[in-house]
């Protein structure tokens, strides 16, 4: 029995997840790549699905391409990801395994304030007054502890994962200011949050469709909040998610 071709997806947002649901029942063996263990519990398992939790540098790429064998490897990673995405493009040159990126589309940011950086976010944020509400992740909680009076301004939403909180207490953030729940979410949940903290600042990235966007967007109008917008960092190549599946197909008949 011939074995089955191997796609590696690393799946760092629902997209990734999308396509892995997408291609159950299919003529491949999957191997899901993500970075922590809560990311591998909100996959859902599958016959032709194999999941690792585990960050990999270049090297460790490489070895793990070299030993796998993948037809392709598919980086669903999220846009803001850069690092990562210039990570796994390296590994596959250094290869010579084909490589896909999904490429998710960027959202009209009209009636936002749009910033380059978190550091031009906290430059604006330290020149008005008002509280402030960020949906960016646990990353980069350590830029805003140089608002002032971050402590009684901000709340932050992140991900329910252990380390999360922990870093946002170890910063300083209140406990009463930290809500950890996992996304997307509604329009009228936003909504709520938003009018709750008294927030007249949202803070977050341009994430898509998938990650909410529009439902932010909507959400801080009818808070009467403005939405200050991280911007992305340009990318030149990628294609949406039918594309991605019918170049797999095309990868496995070859095999």
């Amino acid at each position: 029995m011939n074995k089955k071709p191997l796609i590696w997806l690393i799946a760092g947002t629902s997209e990734g997840r999308k396509l892995i649901k997408a291609l159950d029942g299919s003529n491949v063996e999957i191997i899901a790549s993500v970075a922590t263990e809560y990311g591998a519990s909100i996959i859902e398992p599958q016959q032709n699905l194999k999941v690792i939790a585990e960050r990999m540098n270049l090297a460790q790429m490489i070895a793990f391409i070299e030993d796998n064998r993948p037809e392709c490897v598919v980086d669903a990673t999220h846009p803001y990801a850069v690092i990562v995405t210039k990570t796994i493009k390296e590994a596959c040159e250094a290869t010579s395994c084909q490589y896909l990126r999904f490429l998710r589309q960027e959202s009209s940011t009209e009636g936002c304030i749009e910033v380059n950086s978190y550091h031009d976010a906290v430059e604006f944020l330290n020149n008005v007054d008002g509280n402030i509400y960020l949906t960016t992740g646990s990353n980069n909680l350590d830029f805003f502890t140089k608002l002032a009076d971050y402590q009684n301004r901000v709340t932050v939403r992140i991900l329910p994962m252990q380390n999360s909180l922990e870093k946002a207490l170890q910063l300083g953030y209140k406990p009463t200011n930290i809500i950890c729940m996992q996304g997307p979410f509604s329009e009228e949940l936003n909504t709520a949050m938003f009018k709750a903290a008294n927030a007249e600042y949202i803070v977050t990235k341009d994430s898509g469709s998938a990650g909410g966007f529009e439902e932010k967007k909507n959400a801080a109008v009818a808070a009467g909040a403005t939405l200050i917008v991280i911007k992305r960092e340009p990318e030149h190549e990628g294609i949406d998610f039918g594309a991605i599946l019918a170049k797999i197909d095309e990868l496995c008949k070859k095999v």
